[in-house]
């Protein structure tokens, strides 16, 4: 009888520990995210191969194009602003005459487009639709040294001119005081329905198809492996780029980090996190940057995301007003890019909005959304993104494994802890607060980002992390 327990006993040992060295050695199979292979053209998929062919891409205006532009802004009706609103209705009508003003007399689009087509740009049918984008190779290499490929993708209300200061930054450094241990052949694509780039003409298309898109664009360009670079959308799209191709993506660059999939920790540390940071993981600068998380938390995200709402759910009707108005088009986009570069900027009734742009840069921006007619198709988007609802789509419930850099700027409408980043970011090699600068990173403060970007390359590439995935 005891022999007969003992035998039990050796079998349940055995059991256990083959079950531990199987856990132990078995390696999890890390689940990607499925390439989204859709069809966005007009009418039914053709049979016929696509053209895969780049074609080179300027930006042209006509004159017809600028009279009937005048002729808008000449006929505009403004409303008087409430005394002593400043920016916190809206754009203040009053700084938005001066604005209108500068457009009609002083701002220059012919010389605008020359700036627009001093990079190289293209177009090319990727799943029925023409994508636009600016590729840029570096003017010298040092003997012996590659450019590494970096994809970096704009958000709304945006465009890839967004890149066009950053870029000499990342393609020739040492020309700049930067190191050029790292040069980089740069590629900003117009997220489809945005800029130059052709809108879906069907339903669903999403960050992920987005993210499909470009790792084709990727590949027709010959790049097999390559790091992405992004913030606001192109934070997701490069996300759910690294979730499709892992063993493509060597580094992600992100300059914010949102994290949608949020579970009882989250919970605790937005209620305790202020008095006891060190058991949720919280440095002194989250801390400031989050709390009282009332205001600077759920007050934020009431006061700054009624746009998102609105185009979540019926982008086409308010769109038609901004596409046919270039001065509530100028209204809507100049606004965001004084409330996210700074919401201290909301008490001056310029809206800061020269703070940290130029009037032409602004202006440049507006044209791109106008010229186009994207207006209504970038709105979209946001409706693609979160009609099925929050947390509920694939890609929120993956990590994602290739090796992160986040660069957390201190303005960004809603600060991500690295505690909360790294539960969905698992291989984080490189975060950083950043001392100043807001959501429009690269257009904002081009050179912290670029020298973020370095470091956090240099450090991928010293230590191959993309091997160790």
């Amino acid at each position: 009888c005891s022999s007969l327990a003992g035998i039990m006993l050796l079998e349940v040992v055995l059991v256990l520990g083959t079950l531990l060295i199987y856990f132990l050695f078995s390696k999890k199979k890390e689940e990607t995210l499925p390439f989204k292979d859709g069809w966005w053209g007009k009418g039914q998929k053709p049979v016929t191969q696509e053209d895969t062919s780049v074609r080179p891409f300027k930006v042209e205006t006509t004159e017809e194009e600028l009279s009937d532009l005048f002729r808008r802004l000449d006929q505009a009706r403004f409303t008087e602003p409430l005394e002593d609103s400043c920016f916190h209705y809206g754009t203040n009508s009053v700084h938005l005459r001066k604005v209108v003003s500068y457009w009609k007399n002083q701002f220059n689009w012919k010389k605008q487009v020359e700036v627009l087509n001093k990079y190289p740009q293209f177009k090319t049918k990727i799943q029925g639709i023409d994508i636009h984008f600016v590729h840029v190779k570096p003017p010298r290499l040092p003997e012996g040294q590659a450019a590494k490929p970096l994809l970096m993708v704009h958000g709304w209300p945006g465009s890839f001119y967004e890149f066009y200061k950053i870029i000499p930054l990342l393609t020739d450094p040492a020309s700049h005081g930067l190191s050029d241990e790292h040069i980089f052949e740069v590629i900003c694509p117009s997220i489809p329905g945005y800029g130059f780039s052709e809108a879906p003409h069907k339903k669903d298309f999403n960050s992920v198809s987005a993210a499909s898109v470009f790792y084709e664009l990727m590949l027709r360009l010959g790049f097999n492996e390559f790091y992405t670079q992004g913030g606001d959308w192109g934070w997701l799209i490069c996300t759910n780029l690294a979730q499709i191709a892992p063993n493509h993506v060597k580094g992600l660059h992100l300059n914010m980090a949102s994290v949608s999939k949020l579970g009882l920790t989250h919970l605790l540390s937005v209620l305790l996190g202020r008095y006891f940071p060190g058991l949720f993981g919280f440095q002194d600068e989250d801390v400031r940057r989050m709390f009282p998380f009332l205001k600077k938390g759920l007050y934020r995200i009431l006061s700054e995301s009624g746009y998102a709402h609105i185009q979540a759910t019926k982008p086409d009707t308010v769109g038609c007003g901004l596409n046919d108005s270039p001065v509530g088009l100028a209204a809507y986009i100049l606004e965001k890019f004084s409330s996210w570069t700074d919401t201290e900027f909301q008490n001056l009734e310029d809206g800061g909005l020269e703070r940290k742009f130029s009037l032409d840069d602004l202006l440049t921006n507006v044209m791109i959304y106008w010229v186009s007619g994207c207006i209504v198709s970038s709105m979209r988007f946001y409706k693609e993104n979160f009609q099925k609802g929050i947390g509920t789509q694939k890609h929120e419930k993956l990590t994602v494994q290739v090796p992160t850099g986040i660069a957390s700027f201190p303005n960004e409408i809603l600060h991500t802890p690295q505690a909360w980043a790294k539960k969905k970011y698992t291989n984080i090699v490189s975060f950083h607060f950043m001392p100043r600068g807001g959501h429009f990173a690269a257009f904002e403060e081009p050179e912290l980002l670029a020298k973020d970007i370095l470091q956090f390359v240099g450090k991928v590439e010293k230590e191959q992390l993309w091997k160790k995935k």
